[in-house]
């Protein structure tokens, strides 16, 4: 007989790249027949096979910013399908513990209006009777959880005190209901029901500002274990924090905080590994970079450097003779200067590679494009690996526009005690392009260009002072304003994700981005990051070979949103909206799945990348003519 006949199979099953995302620790999970918390690392089960993933600049950037003395990324475990063998996966908690009992009832109000209602009960009530619910008559009546629970911005998580709510901290005993009018999608039409003492409280009073409805926080953390507990901070202004009212399903209860790298050969590494062949007998005597470019004139010398600068030979060899260790790079630092090396080919075409790329000629582009243009790179294959530190609830978490972890948005731990991660890894394709430095510093001069900048900045700081987001201790922001050079060139980036996914075989939400604007270069990496079946199907590598098509196809449908003029016309600082890190962008041109987007559908306004209905001369791109 085998083993797994008669098995029960899963309730559910989630993939390994949506433990990263959606469904980390922390986050709750439906069920047909139950809602779940997703338990925390130390209730993690690898069993003998545990996935190590190597990636020594995500591992040393992740030690210097958590302040850990080891670090260590693992692959999600599988659940086992041995029957006889260890038990593997990930362990789930059943929460919330209130349940509504499906019976068909009505309750009439004072007023004469009618709701449909039902028993609110413990799971403590209903776990003697197989977790059912016995009404009136005797019969078992099936429950579903209550789609309410509180939480707060720490992340901690826990039921609704229902009695301490309805009750208003009083003492009362008595068996609950809960009163839904209409369809029950406004809370103001949802009361709890005492049925002994006859109180009754709408839910809507736990959604009114500085109402207080549902109590202090106490600091649950249910995905840890049952009574893993830790006291909870205070406020920006140095106030107790209480808990706020969370739907289960709503899309603010769970925001994974990741770190993600490219897996790219260092340029820093090659440059060293060139001149170590020759640094000895040759260049370690040199005293200024003319007697570098000297020593180049000799064939075996000029050889082994070859593809560097006398200048980055020169940066290098100083290095060398310094006893001070070099400035840390961040991560986007790191990738856009080997993106930007002189050699033609990046890595090496070998299967077993992580990184190989191509430059490509820009002699095919239309010579308005060439002043602004300055390299594509045709990236045949990538590996993308990404890490999840933290989560948030309420609130998604800040990134960087550098790739740096903001870590001040309140994350909570992913388990008790740890120095490792999940991650995963994927496998891809994608183009690079970069763009004239000195066509953008050109551009930056402009007036009008300064004037929307002043407008995008004003909406920046409103934002910032709706979410009393305050200085730190140096007077500096722990926010700052991105920049006119990322905005211009993230929007652009998903205006082109719109136009290359029509035609590369890759669906949108498959095509991820990279956007850097710093003193190293500026630039827009698209790649695959989706793991199986769209990894590395050719699609971008096609479209790049013609990029300028797509370029030139997604500049025209930036000049015109169909939401015009109303998304043309749209200003960062209006507080009606609350789009305050938006200028002209809307779900009809720069807004994508969230998935491929690094700001989370931020930072974007098209009237810096084309003259659009409302806002002329801002525009780093000119009008044909």
């Amino acid at each position: 007989m085998s083993p797994n006949k008669g098995k029960q199979p899963p309730a559910g099953e989630i993939r390994q790249s949506q433990v990263l995302s959606s469904f980390g620790p922390g986050s709750m999970v439906d069920l047909p027949k139950q809602s779940i918390l997703i338990g925390g690392l130390n209730h993690w089960k690898f069993g003998q096979e545990r996935v190590r993933i190597y990636e020594p600049r995500l591992e040393e950037y992740l030690q210097q910013k958590l302040n850990l003395s080891n670090v260590a990324l693992y692959e999600p475990p599988a659940s086992s399908k041995d029957a006889l063998g260890p038990r593997t996966g990930i362990q789930s908690f059943m929460f919330p513990c209130w349940f509504l009992a499906q019976v068909d009832e009505s309750f009439e109000a004072p007023s004469g209006k009618r709701y449909r209602t039902r028993p609110l009960l413990p799971w403590k009530k209903l776990a003697p009777l197989g977790g059912k619910y016995l009404d009136k008559d005797r019969k078992k009546r099936s429950i579903v959880p209550v789609r309410f629970v509180q939480a707060c911005v720490y992340g901690h998580i826990s039921d609704i005190d229902w009695r301490f709510f309805v009750h208003k901290g009083e003492s009362c005993t008595g068996d609950l209901w809960l009163d839904e009018g209409g369809t029950g999608n406004d809370f103001a039409d949802i009361f709890v029901r005492c049925e002994a003492c006859k109180r009754r409280r709408p839910l809507s009073d736990a959604t009114l500002p500085k109402s207080n409805a549902l109590g202090l926080c106490q600091g649950n953390r249910p995905w840890l274990g049952p009574h893993a507990r830790q006291a909870c901070g205070r406020d920006a202004n140095n106030r107790p924090v209480f808990n706020k009212l969370l739907i289960r399903s709503a899309s603010n209860a769970y925001f994974a905080q990741t770190s993600t790298v490219i897996s790219l050969p260092s340029a820093d590494e090659t440059i060293k590994k060139a001149v170590d062949a020759v640094y000895e007998n040759y260049l370690q005597f040199a005293a200024d970079v003319d007697e570098i470019n000297y020593e180049r004139r000799k064939p075996h010398i000029s050889n082994a450097l070859e593809g560097f600068s006398d200048e980055a030979i020169w940066q290098e060899v100083c290095q060398r003779r310094s006893d001070t260790k070099p400035e840390p790079k961040t991560i986007k630092q790191v990738e856009i200067e080997t993106l930007l090396s002189q050699l033609d080919e990046i890595g090496e075409d070998l299967p077993d590679k992580d990184f190989y790329a191509r430059n490509r000629s820009l002699k095919q582009l239309p010579p308005f494009l060439k002043d602004y243009i300055e390299r594509i790179v045709l990236v045949h294959r990538l590996r993308e690996v990404r890490a999840q530190v933290s989560f948030t609830r309420f609130e998604a978490p800040f990134q960087d526009v550098d790739g740096e972890l903001q870590l001040d948005v309140a994350p909570a731990a992913l388990g008790l005690e740890t120095e490792w991660f999940p991650a995963i890894e994927t496998k891809g394709e994608g183009i690079f392009i970069s763009f004239q430095p000195k066509t953008i510093d050109a551009w930056l001069q402009r007036q009008p260009v300064q004037k929307r900048g002043l407008e995008l900045r004003q909406g920046f700081e409103t934002w910032l002072q709706r979410r009393e987001i305050k200085p730190d201790e140096s007077g500096e922001m722990p926010i700052q304003f991105p920049g006119l050079p990322y905005i211009m060139l993230h929007s652009l980036s998903h205006l082109l994700i719109t136009s290359i996914a029509l035609e590369c075989g890759y669906s949108a939400s498959a095509i991820r981005e990279r956007v850097y604007a710093g003193p190293s270069g500026y630039g827009i990496l698209l790649y695959t990051g989706s793991s199986g079946s769209e990894g590395t199907l050719g699609g971008l590598i096609q479209v790049g070979r013609k990029i300028e098509h797509h370029l030139q196809t997604a500049l025209e449908s930036g000049r015109l949103c169909s939401n015009d003029p109303v998304c043309a016309q749209h200003q960062p600082e209006e507080l009606y909206e609350e789009r305050f890190r938006h200028g002209a962008a809307c779900h009809g041109c720069l807004l994508i799945s969230e998935t491929s987007c690094e700001q989370g559908n931020e930072y974007l306004d098209r009237a810096l990348v084309v003259d659009t209905v409302e806002t002329q001369g801002a525009a780093f791109f000119a009008t044909p003519q």
